[in-house]
């Protein structure tokens, strides 16, 4: 929550009259008391009361307000400590005890507090993923009982072959088929030296 205000009109209309914006209020952590001033100067005492006092203060109770102006009370209040709402009350007090008004605070355990571990600030290292080509290579692998090396080995020979297989298709010469059986008898040769 923001920091909570509370108004009181000090001597609106005529001397030695208090006039709470706010007959109750609640809270989960400080308060600020506005004394506005109107009309005449005053002197106003400020107290707590109740189970309030326990965990609230007034770091001083007495108060001068000038006429159009703005006294700030500042009531400390440490919701930290509570586990359930405390009720209390908040009195404003002028013209020597002959005008007073109550306002009724209820303090409310403010939201619990979150340990950030240094840890959340460093950067989370994931390990990639495996992909389709690498599941199809250990599944094949598995399979035909060859390492991955091999079959790099066996994958370039379907490509020399691919590859011969075009040039003596587009040239169409004795020569060319020559190369084609010789690539041909080499990639089978490879394939065996590595199977045994």
């Amino acid at each position: 929550m923001p920091r909570t205000e509370v108004t009181v009109h000090v001597n609106r209309g005529n001397a030695d009259a208090l006039e709470p914006a706010a007959g109750t209020l609640e809270t989960d952590g400080s308060v600020a008391l506005r004394l506005q001033g109107h009309v005449s100067p005053a002197h106003v005492h400020c107290r707590l009361d109740g189970d309030l006092e326990r965990i609230a203060s007034i770091e001083q109770s007495n108060y001068y307000v000038e006429p159009d102006a703005v006294t700030t009370v500042p009531v400390v209040v440490d919701a930290d400590t509570i586990d359930q709402p405390i009720d209390g009350r908040l009195e404003v007090v002028t013209g020597y005890g002959s005008e007073s008004v109550t306002i009724d605070v209820t303090v409310v355990p403010g939201p619990p507090a979150v340990d950030i571990d240094d840890s959340l600030s460093e950067p989370t290292r994931r390990e990639p993923d495996s992909t389709a080509l690498e599941d199809a290579i250990d599944q094949f692998t598995a399979v035909s009982g060859l390492e991955p090396a091999s079959l790099a080995v066996v994958a370039l020979g379907v490509v020399a072959i691919v590859i011969a297989t075009t040039t003596a298709a587009t040239i169409a010469s004795p020569i060319a088929t020559a190369g084609l059986g010789i690539v041909v008898v080499g990639v089978v040769v490879a394939f065996l030296l590595l199977v045994w």
